[in-house]
């Protein structure tokens, strides 16, 4: 299986727009996103997203089939969504790099593409000047019905790339879970690296 790795930025992002909408709407039905995605929303948002200064797509492809995708932007095109969860911590939004979010289909994970979406991501921080590069993943209770009997949590891949979790510093995001009407509040907790840091890559 052969997949290439490449970066998009600008007007090359609006060109995957729908490719990228389809995958993140197909990936993030599962847990522990639940999501409950539709073409519309993600238009608009990965529109928004896609005309930001700074913003890049690092996206995966089998061939011309997208397969994966992550995407990364300056935290200060969020602060509305994150800038207060920022206020206590010291840490100004224009020092920080926001990795947005990830999507990789099953069959082509454990694969190495996880660290090639982290590459490309901390490359584009690091060309920014950025100091710290972040991210925020969803809150679930370890009892909810919909969690898998078998479930890998993340953490320990993003601890071997140097993230960790930055204590008391959450974040609150709405939308949709599978088989539900409405949108409803989840509560994301952000992890955060010192790309300064002695030893970082």
């Amino acid at each position: 299986m052969s997949v290439s790795v490449v970066t998009l930025a600008g007007d090359q992002i609006l060109a995957v727009l729908d490719d990228l909408a389809r995958l993140r709407i197909e990936v993030f039905r599962a847990w522990p996103y639940l999501y409950d995605g539709d073409m519309f929303y993600e238009r608009r948002y990965l529109s928004h997203f896609a005309q930001g200064a700074g913003s890049v797509v690092i996206c995966a492809y089998d061939g011309s089939r997208m397969v994966g995708a992550s995407t990364g932007a300056p935290m200060e095109g969020h602060a509305e969504d994150f800038g207060r969860a920022f206020a206590a911590t010291g840490i100004a939004l224009t020092d920080v790099f926001y990795c947005a979010e990830s999507v990789l289909l099953p069959e082509y994970r454990g694969r190495g593409l996880g660290h090639a979406f982290f590459d490309g991501r901390e490359a584009q921080a690091r060309a920014l000047g950025r100091r710290w590069s972040a991210f925020c993943s969803v809150i679930r209770p370890a009892e909810h019905p919909a969690r898998p009997e078998v479930y890998r949590p993340l953490d320990a891949f993003w601890r071997s790339r140097g993230y960790d979790i930055l204590p008391g510093v959450t974040a609150e995001f709405s939308w949709k879970d599978l088989g539900q009407t409405q949108e409803t509040p989840k509560q994301l907790q952000f992890w955060i690296r010192d790309l300064q840091a002695e030893g970082s890559r």
